[in-house]
């Protein structure tokens, strides 16, 4: 006897169906793409199709969900680390935890990933990534860490050159990431160095209603 009542019992079991079926279907789209069935789904989950339209009434909602696990993970270790003393160091551990997580999965971006910029959700959660990388980043140039002119969108769009430089070696070398990381920081630091040859780039914002990312001429 566990001594749970019906109703605590039936959130229980809509909290692990919801883990099974996003496990499932982050495997799923990975392997077949975003084509596959809902279907398909709920077979790989365990689960009856009615569940799965219980917990995610459309595949774009089933994406979103997806792609917001990456973002609250990202927002989780950015919100932390602007508490961090070395504000440099802090902007440092942000851009590793954020290459680590894409190079874990790398058929996210292009199979789930931009598929799922449609969703409003995810939109506004990028928009609150790319506000909160901009303080990062902004403690980061107050404290000398890095150069006056670099931005946090500056930042953000490094992280996925810097994913994407490492992508053909990963399957070989898991890590080699952090070499690229590592040579594109020392160009953040402070130091004595040239006018970047091109002005920096508008601040990113998802939340245009034509779904596409808008430069807010910020």
């Amino acid at each position: 006897m566990t001594g749970r009542t019906p109703a605590v019992q039936a959130r229980a079991d809509s909290v692990r169906n919801r883990r099974l079926l996003l496990r499932a279907a982050t495997e799923a789209f990975a392997e077949c793409g975003v084509d596959v069935s809902m279907h398909t789904i709920a077979q790989r989950a365990g689960v009856a199709k009615g569940t799965v339209f219980r917990h995610f009434p459309t595949k774009d909602d089933l994406l979103a969900a997806i792609m917001m696990q990456l973002l609250d993970r990202l927002l989780e270790a950015a919100d932390r680390l602007l508490r961090a003393d070395d504000a440099g160091r802090a902007l440092k551990d942000f851009m590793a935890h954020g290459i680590g997580l894409l190079a874990a999965d790398r058929a996210f971006c292009d199979v789930i990933g931009r598929p799922s910029l449609q969703h409003a959700d995810v939109r506004e959660a990028i928009d609150r990534l790319c506000d909160t990388v901009e303080d990062l980043t902004a403690r980061a140039r107050e404290q000398g860490a890095v150069r006056g002119d670099i931005t946090g969108t500056d930042i953000v769009l490094l992280l996925g050159g810097i994913h994407q430089t490492a992508q053909p070696l990963l399957d070989r070398e898991p890590r080699a990431w952090e070499r690229f990381l590592e040579i594109a920081f020392d160009g953040l630091r402070a130091r004595d160095r040239a006018t970047l040859p091109h002005p920096p780039p508008a601040r990113l914002r998802m939340t245009d209603p034509s779904g596409v990312s808008a430069p807010t001429g910020d």
